[in-house]
């Protein structure tokens, strides 16, 4: 194998002039400008000293000379770090002592602030890059060449490093491949009928997996098209949706989508698929999409250290709250079954498992069995069709009076109730059970009459006694982090009594 970027473009078509990328001023990039701005970025990497294997962090807002940086980094064999740009400066100077990037890449008005811990964690260079592409990286780079020769990678050389969340101990870096990204992406496209056709309604961030790998990477191997929305807005989709063919999202997407007004099978026409990830999709978005849309969301399983796992079939049914069967090439298994349900730890084996953690090769060992599979964490069962289900994070699991509960088994039955938008049910500790059950709810906006009681009363004839929450608290909305996931951390540290 050679350099991912020599894969991409590879597959770029033959008309280099043809639009790869379209702003939401109007503003269009074809695969040329893409690919001589990417050589400018990548030559003036170079001139700052940036050699095969160092780090280049991002802090930056998304924008097509974002995606150009990225790419930069990948053809001059760099490891591209991004970073979200809400993190705090603690966070920040931790993932600066952690990858000891030589070249950094932020925000304008964070200039100041990132340089002070530049010169703490010896950092070169620190550049800017706005959200309109503007800045000293921009500038620096107008004046260099538009070609630039590809530096050769190995399969196992570090394309880039994502930080996981870190919700029970300091982020890991979690390193990831020019193979784990390419054969992904590779199978991703052809799973989901990928085609030069297709245009992308692009309104996911740019600095996770979902957005930056799984997205852009499927349109560019595909020499299709992408509206690059700066930003998730219920209104700009619905605007866009009648000129694309795909849409990628969160479930917190799907859900807006349905609580605004517009969205009809009509707007979406031209529509082929919609994919949803990075947090359980809840049932009753999935049929309310259904409705209003004509279209079934897709729903797949993925994580940072092993991108795309399963996927419910483009052709076939999809079923509601599954994830679907393996993909092509990934192994995905189920052990230390336990209960009726048959819930157990899900591990995954392929080319897009993770090269390890960054600088932590004793918690890199303790992640994997012995036949080399990944634990992920994660819990879930598969069904008798492959399909899988996932019953929620380990470290989620409530055990309360030596009964194991699984919180996405409770959510599932409270958003099926008339009135409930969205739940997130966890443990606190408790003196007598260990662990006590109860649900945080968000209610629907002309819902406010619904009860604790009335709630309780109702999931009392669904589940057993034990699973039901003691307490149901009422909340106008959750805790996400930048993907839309539930912070249940949070919601434990908040409502926990110790």
């Amino acid at each position: 194998m050679t350099n991912l970027y020599t894969q991409l473009i590879n597959h770029f078509p033959e008309d280099r002039s043809q639009i790869v990328i379209e702003s939401l001023e109007g503003e269009k990039w074809s695969y040329l400008v893409l690919e001589q701005q990417t050589a400018r970025f990548a030559n003036t990497l170079t001139r700052l000293g940036v050699k095969k294997g160092d780090r280049v962090a991002a802090l930056v807002d998304k924008s097509p000379q974002a995606l150009s940086l990225y790419l930069a980094c990948l053809q001059t064999g760099a490891i591209y770090l991004p970073l979200n740009t809400a993190y705090q400066l603690p966070e920040i100077d931790y993932f600066f002592a952690d990858a000891k990037p030589r070249v950094v890449i932020c925000l304008p008005e964070l200039r100041e602030a990132i340089s002070e811990l530049a010169i703490r964690h010896g950092v070169r260079q620190v550049l800017t890059l706005d959200e309109q592409g503007m800045g000293t990286l921009t500038s620096e780079a107008k004046t260099e060449n538009p070609t630039f020769e590809t530096v050769p990678c190995q399969d196992n050389d570090i394309a880039a490093i994502l930080y996981t969340s870190g919700t029970t101990d300091k982020p890991k870096g979690a390193m990831l491949t020019h193979e784990n990204l390419f054969s992904n992406a590779l199978i991703l496209r052809e799973a989901w009928q990928w085609t030069s056709s297709d245009v992308l309604l692009h309104a996911l961030p740019l600095f996770h997996v979902h957005g930056l790998f799984v997205a852009c990477h499927c349109a560019l191997l595909s020499g299709a098209k992408m509206f690059l929305l700066p930003k998730f807005d219920t209104r700009s989709v619905l605007d866009y949706l009648p000129r694309s063919t795909v849409f990628m999202g969160v479930p917190t997407y799907y859900s807006r989508l349905v609580g605004e007004e517009g969205l009809s099978a009509d707007v979406c026409r031209s529509m082929r698929l919609f994919v949803s990830g990075s947090a359980p999709l809840p049932e009753n978005v999935f049929y309310a999409f259904r409705d209003l849309s004509g279209h079934t969301i897709l729903e797949r399983y993925g994580m940072t250290e092993t991108l795309m796992n399963t996927s419910n079939p483009y052709e076939g049914p999809r079923k509601p709250s599954s994830v679907g069967p393996a993909l092509p090439y990934v192994g995905v298994r189920v052990v230390n079954r336990t209960g009726p349900e048959g819930i157990g730890n899900i591990q995954i084996k392929g080319p897009n498992v993770f090269k390890g953690y960054w600088r932590l090769p004793e918690k890199t060992a303790q992640e994997f069995t012995p036949d080399g599979w990944f634990e992920t964490g994660d819990l879930g069962t598969i069904d008798e069709d492959g399909y899988l289900f996932i019953s929620g994070r380990g470290k989620d699991l409530i055990i309360t009076g030596g009964y194991n509960v699984y919180p996405r088994e409770i959510e599932r039955v409270l958003e099926d109730l008339d009135g409930i938008r969205e739940s997130a049910v966890i443990g606190i500790p408790d003196p007598d059970y260990g662990e006590s059950v109860i649900a945080i709810v968000v209610l629907e906006s002309n819902q406010k009459a619904i009860t604790q009681e009335r709630i309780i009363a109702a999931l009392k004839k669904a589940i057993v006694n034990y699973k039901v929450p003691k307490q149901i608290l009422f909340v106008d909305e959750l805790p996400r982090n930048a993907m839309g996931k539930i912070q249940k951390n949070a919601l434990r540290d908040r409502y926990s009594i110790s």
